[in-house]
């Protein structure tokens, strides 16, 4: 029994240590035109390691910046050709790449691992393809339910709610069908709500339902599961609105990286409900397993109540 509840309040306390949610380690570079083929670039924001140490712009042909300038020049052609950025996926998970037109448009561009390139145009025409686009915002959906400590804490508050039976599969949609909702209005710019009471909201959603978890009596969260998962779902989808918001989507083919950014983040989830599903029914069976319900719950909540005093305190500063 000693060995499951150890077991269980580790798995808690590795979810819990980043007291800062929703952190995808991304790098941001600017690329601003200040002439015909000539750009000022450099790495705006980064993780606590400087991102010029960690990545590595690879120009297109015929662009060349020199050494320890910030000064791009390019051909005839400009700015036109594949940009590279090496190192993306190792420290950080993504580089977003910012061009500042002198038109006065904007075009961002998201990169990962699985997707280190991209197609310039040397103008703001963005005419990447739907499937580059899918597979670039599919895979930061995923990095970010994953990298999401609050959401996946406030889906194993839920697990431990409902537990593994039919009323499982309603309360999951109930909550995929709210965050997607308002992941799509925020990221389109309809719903718009400061980032701070968001946070705080989404940290005590996690307090109230390990709350719920532990009694016996016939709450209305026992009773109506779904209905909880999809009340707090629309502040999640806020949530992941923000995390969306900071990546960037494109101009065009907005509806696509909206789509599959929300797709990415289903996946993930599924995945860890499938990883909890397994471990459960390897565990199950064990002695002891049973008592380990409790002390993971008062773990979940009181790091989730720690979350909350710190966020609503940033607030009232």
């Amino acid at each position: 029994m000693k060995a499951d509840l150890r077991l269980a309040l580790l798995a808690v306390a590795f979810l819990a240590a980043p007291v800062c949610a929703h952190e995808l380690s991304m790098a941001e570079m600017e690329m601003r035109q200040i002439s015909a083929g000539e750009f000022l670039w450099q790495w705006t924001a980064s993780g606590a390691k400087p991102a010029a140490q960690e990545l590595t712009p690879v120009w297109p042909e015929g662009c060349a910046s020199a050494p320890e300038t910030n000064f791009l020049r390019c051909g005839e052609r400009g700015l036109a050709g594949t940009l590279r950025i090496e190192g993306v996926g190792k420290r950080y998970s993504a580089a977003i790449v910012k061009v500042f037109w002198l038109d006065g448009q904007t075009r961002v561009y998201t990169m990962t691992a699985g997707q280190p390139t991209v197609r310039l145009y040397g103008s703001a025409d963005d005419r990447r393809g739907m499937g580059e686009i899918a597979s670039a915002y599919t895979v930061l959906g995923v990095e970010h339910i994953l990298s999401g400590y609050d959401h996946l804490m406030f889906v194993f508050a839920l697990l431990f709610l409902v537990g593994f039976n039919q009323r499982l599969v309603w309360t999951i949609t109930a909550f995929t069908a709210a965050h997607s909702v308002t992941l799509a209005l925020a990221a389109l710019g309809w719903l718009v709500l400061r980032s701070p009471p968001v946070e705080a909201t989404i940290a005590l959603s996690i307090v109230l339902v390990a709350g719920e978890a532990l009694h016996t009596k016939a709450t209305l969260a026992r009773r109506w599961p779904a209905l909880v998962a999809f009340l707090f779902g629309l502040v999640h989808g806020l949530g992941f609105a923000g995390a969306l918001k900071d990546i960037g989507l494109p101009q065009y083919h907005l509806p696509v990286a909206l789509l599959t950014f929300n797709v990415g983040v289903e996946l993930g989830q599924l995945l860890v409900v499938g990883l909890a599903y397994a471990a459960w029914r390897a565990l199950a069976g064990r002695p002891g397993f049973v008592f380990a319900r409790r002390p993971a719950l008062y773990a979940i909540g009181s790091v989730a109540a720690y979350w909350s005093i710190g966020r609503i305190a940033g607030i009232l500063a």
